[in-house]
């Protein structure tokens, strides 16, 4: 049976290295570690099981086939949207590059992430075929194999390594298998595009080259040729989501993106180089996304760093 839309993520001793949903339906908008809108400094499997979708991914709109599956290098924007909830199910993992590092040497493979890395978030279109199934059946695998490591845990308060080893050598056979797919005939997506889905990648481009600067619904109007009224309209019909949210998302990647990876730059500096106009602003709001404050939030990943 499908998860519904209002299914919450509980929290398991493994999610700092590796989440599995197998078969969630519906949107799941306040669900920790799957949110719908989102950018993670993590790589991500989804494979789309059945209904209708729009993927929105940085600057690209795809409309979805059931069996695709979509490889996210977790540092681009990325957004599902669907005209019918009810009917919208997939599969996700987010996982950790960092808890396979000491793998992928031994297996031979140092390269195994490179359809993450650098296929520019790749869409493998399957058709529901063998390859399909194959991967659908594993991430069901994974999500219950993560089901047992935590209950495991809660009963004797420890990791059970023997599972979590069979966790990671199924896993390292999915990305072989993913590896393999992204070599041949599954890349490549070719598909007509409406007026209107145009006009929306045309949009979320120009806001990925300026959303730094001051952004007003008149300027992008000016800058495209295109009517105010139009561009918000288009874009809230196209992507799901207002022009404004999607600003302050592409800022909210980079600050993230600044916090973990430059310790040298101070807030302030992070906060005026990703458009924020003050402080007060930059804090409130990232607190309210993360659920935690700038510098808790770059403590938090200095910290999973040293571990």
């Amino acid at each position: 049976m499908p998860i519904q839309s209002s299914f919450f993520h509980q929290p398991k001793v493994l999610d700092e290295s590796i989440i599995a949903y197998h078969r969630l339906q519906g949107v799941n908008e306040n669900m920790s570690g799957c949110n719908e809108f989102e950018s993670h400094i993590t790589h991500e499997i989804y494979f789309f099981e059945e209904g209708e979708c729009q993927y929105l991914i940085e600057n690209r709109i795809y409309e979805l086939e059931p069996g695709d599956i979509i490889l996210l290098d977790g540092l681009t924007l990325h957004k599902s949207n669907t005209l019918s909830p009810d009917t919208y199910v997939r599969s996700v993992i987010h996982f950790s590059p960092a808890w396979l590092e000491s793998m992928l040497p031994i297996v031979g493979i140092p390269n195994l992430l490179d359809p993450f890395q650098k296929l520019n978030n790749c869409i493998l279109r399957t058709k529901l075929d063998a390859s399909g199934q194959y991967v659908a059946k594993k991430i069901k695998w994974i999500s219950k194999q993560l089901e047992a490591i935590d209950q495991e845990y809660r009963r004797n308060r420890k990791v059970n390594v023997i599972l979590e080893s069979e966790l990671k050598l199924e896993f390292l056979q999915l990305l072989l298998y993913i590896y393999k797919m992204s070599e041949c005939e599954y890349l490549g997506i070719k598909q007509k595009k409406s007026e209107k889905k145009q006009h929306a990648e045309n949009i979320a481009s120009w806001i990925n080259q300026h959303y730094s600067e001051k952004i007003t619904l008149e300027r992008i109007a000016k800058e495209l040729n295109l009517n105010k009224y139009y561009v918000s309209h288009v874009f809230k019909e196209v992507t799901g989501f207002t022009v404004m949210q999607y600003v302050m998302e592409c800022r909210l990647i980079q600050v993230k993106y600044l916090l973990e990876m430059r310790p040298d730059l101070s807030l302030e500096e992070i906060f005026t180089a990703t458009g924020f106009e003050s402080g007060a602003h930059f804090s409130r709001f990232f607190k309210d996304k993360m659920g935690m404050t700038p510098t808790s939030y770059r403590k938090k990943k200095y910290r999973q760093k040293l571990d």
